[in-house]
């Protein structure tokens, strides 16, 4: 049944989450990324080394791949539009792709298809924006966003003050929106395959940490009422659906304090946002990806359990070999279940794996879930 090779650029954890899943149904997985020691080299055998921003790596690698997908955006396009014109099923489409590694197409995107997004300007540099603030077309607070290249809080500026001009703006170009009146940050993994059949996970609340700017947890389901819940989930779907995606469409979204919905930004993979759905869904982003990309029906995307997914990350005063502490102590716990990368080194604020944490009662899951976010630290050996 499955025959085809699926091809993945990129090889760190949301690799090698997607090739265990992959095992379970024996389907032939391949990836592309510098170092056979990465996250999915230690779990898949067809590991090729090589530069996924490269031309020639790309396009050499796709050729021995009959489908060929991504776990992160900042790829080689031209190779994938002369792999997708020699035939090879390319998902998310190139096209699709460039649109969404330029943070100010996506915003174009959002505004020509009738997706509610904040209002945006787009800025050529720091002496651009310093331009505009000062001939009144730009008004202090606002964010600004890296056009390309920015991950995982990086390439991003919430400018509040004067001073912050000076301190903070970045000299690149950028995309400048609104500073939203956010109540709540949420997450919609929405999947759709070839034949256009489309499934939504229900919607997470993602709460971030300020001094890293990352995600620290999510809880599924949101903290949200029910009109609010189909209206995150369909707006997903039109996003998916106008971009004619197949595969993953993770859509982040803000909830502002006036009870509107505004798309933040998407991301066409897996996606930290759907971790949790692992241990606490019927089925997995990773196993619907699958699905996707194989043209077959989607899965179930009921949850068996409510669930707080946290991020392990890096002891802010750690660099160097990678170890646990506080690992047996939450092992014991009911319904903790740890993913560890595999990532030896570890940094400051590094995604070094994540906890999914399980309870019927809401209250005991904060309890667990804060009582791991307390214990489990990854620092570097003395």
């Amino acid at each position: 049944m499955f025959k085809k090779t699926i091809g993945i650029l990129g090889g760190g954890q949301l690799g090698k989450m997607t090739a265990l899943a992959a095992q379970n149904w024996d389907v032939p997985l391949r990836f592309l990324d510098h170092s056979k020691d990465f996250p999915a080299g230690k779990v898949c055998p067809y590991f090729q080394e090589g530069d996924f921003r490269d031309f020639d790596d790309v396009y050499h690698f796709g050729k021995d791949c009959d489908i060929i997908t991504i776990e992160i955006e900042s790829v080689n396009t031209a190779a994938l539009h002369r792999l997708e014109q020699e035939g090879k099923s390319v998902h998310p489409s190139p096209s699709v792709l460039e649109i969404i590694q330029d943070k100010g197409l996506q915003k174009q995107f959002y505004h020509e298809n009738g997706l509610p997004s904040s209002s945006f300007i787009l800025a050529e540099g720091k002496a651009d924006i310093l331009q505009k603030v000062n001939s009144g077309e730009l008004t202090i607070p606002f964010v600004q966003k890296a056009r390309k290249g920015g991950y995982d809080g990086k390439g991003v500026a919430v400018i509040k003050s004067e001073s912050d001009l000076e301190e903070k703006l970045m000299d690149t170009s950028s995309v400048i929106e609104t500073l939203v009146d956010i109540d709540k940050e949420l997450g919609v993994i929405c999947v759709r395959n070839e034949k256009g059949e489309t499934a939504v996970y229900p919607t997470v609340e993602m709460v971030f940490s300020e001094e890293a700017n990352l995600v620290e947890y999510l809880m599924s389901p949101a903290r949200i009422n029910e009109q609010q819940e189909k209206q995150a989930q369909a707006l997903a779907i039109r996003t998916i659906e106008a971009f004619g995606a197949c595969g993953l469409l993770a859509v982040e979204m803000f909830l502002t304090k006036q009870g509107e919905l505004l798309i933040n930004e998407v991301a066409p993979r897996p996606h930290n946002s759907g971790h949790h759905t692992i241990d606490a869904c019927m089925t997995s982003q990773y196993a619907q990806l699958i699905r996707a990309l194989y043209n077959m029906p989607l899965g179930s995307t009921r949850m068996t359990s409510p669930a707080i997914m946290l991020n392990i990350l890096g002891e802010p005063a750690h660099t160097g070999d990678a170890t646990y502490t506080g690992y047996e102590e939450c092992i014991t716990l009911e319904g903790v279940k740890i993913h560890i990368y595999g990532k030896a080194v570890t940094k400051p604020y590094r995604k070094m794996g994540h906890v999914t944490v399980m309870d019927s009662d809401r209250e005991r899951l904060l309890e667990k879930a804060r009582f791991v976010k307390n214990n489990l630290k990854v620092i570097s050996r003395s």
